[in-house]
């Protein structure tokens, strides 16, 4: 470790990235307190409404990415070994798949059960508390318990973006946006308390569909993602969205290099980082292991994640490059 910069794996952070990881391990664990709180209060206040089990659920859920961010980045620290010589930055991958399947599985169960509590015609009754010697319809209650689940989750997904950016951190993108998108959890389970409230037995089904469907739709897409990764599918942005740049930057700077005549970049998403494979063609048939070297220095100069970068002069760059 040197003064500004600190482990990871085998290789060291840059100190714009380390205080992003401090700032993004704060953030989960305020969460992982913050997330217990409004499942304990949810389960206090749910009664027999299924738009407020549904919430319930979804807040359990949200506990997982977190926890999985932590364990990962722990993992991602550790040096490589005999066993494992790229060192533990897949932990990322894994992590981000397990919390994927987590969210699918419960997203089915969720749709089955709402869908099939709004085909049975249930009506879910909303009594009366008694607080402090008044007594309140119990819908009030529920509602409170919403509005707090969903404020405290967009603040803290709208915080943990620009930090998935800035560490490539699938897993805690993936966190951030379904905090984000929690406040329409928080407003679909009040539309359906308000709907039974008023004599509408079926609000409260829609909205707990509507929430199950919403969990589902991010199991899926998260599965997709995750599984792509893993399969050492070509290294895309942090997002998912579009390939990362860097395929092509390297791809640039390879073939501007005088004694190479054609090059190829084969780049897969480690976690944080990149391997990526650069295959040149040398004039004449021939290179130095210096010229090499140069080569694979400059290419690591471009981004702290093209941590593990190899070189190879070949006669031919394959064709799927």
């Amino acid at each position: 470790m040197t003064g500004d910069r600190s482990t990871l794996g085998d290789m060291t952070l840059p100190a714009a990235q380390q205080e992003s990881r401090r700032k993004a391990v704060r953030l989960q664990i305020a969460g992982l307190v913050y997330l217990s709180s409004c499942v304990l209060a949810v389960a206090l206040v749910m009664g027999s409404s299924q738009a407020m089990k549904a919430a319930w659920i979804e807040d359990l859920l949200s506990l997982v990415p977190p926890i999985a961010f932590l364990v990962a980045i722990r993992a991602t620290r550790r040096p490589p070994t005999e066993d494992h010589p790229y060192a533990f930055h897949r932990a990322v991958g894994s992590g981000h798949l397990a919390a994927a399947v987590a969210l699918l599985a419960m997203g089915v169960f969720m749709v089955v059960d709402s869908a099939s509590g709004l085909l049975g015609g249930e009506h879910p009754p909303i009594g009366t508390l008694d607080l402090a010697g008044h007594t309140v319809w119990a819908g009030w209650p529920m509602i409170a318990v919403m509005v707090y689940t969903g404020i405290g989750p967009v603040i803290l997904g709208r915080l943990k973006m620009p930090l998935s950016e800035d560490l490539h951190d699938k897993v805690l993108h993936a966190d951030a946006d379904m905090n984000k998108a929690d406040w329409m959890t928080a407003v679909g389970a009040i539309l359906g308390i308000l709907g039974i409230g008023v004599g509408w037995w079926w609000a409260d089904g829609v909205a707990a569909l509507a929430i199950s469907a919403s969990v589902l739709h991010d199991g899926v897409t998260q599965v997709r993602n995750a599984t792509r990764g893993l399969m050492d599918a070509r290294a895309r942005r942090f997002d998912d969205s579009e390939p990362h740049p860097l395929v092509w930057q390297v791809t640039d700077l390879a073939r501007r290099c005088p004694w190479v005549v054609e090059a190829g970049v084969r780049m897969r998403d480690q976690g944080h980082v990149f391997h990526t494979e650069v295959f040149v063609v040398p004039q004449d048939g021939a290179v130095s292991v210096d010229a090499i070297a140069r080569l694979r220095e400059e290419i690591m100069s471009l981004d702290w994640k093209l941590h593990d970068v190899v070189v190879a002069p070949v006669d031919s760059v394959p064709d799927v490059l």
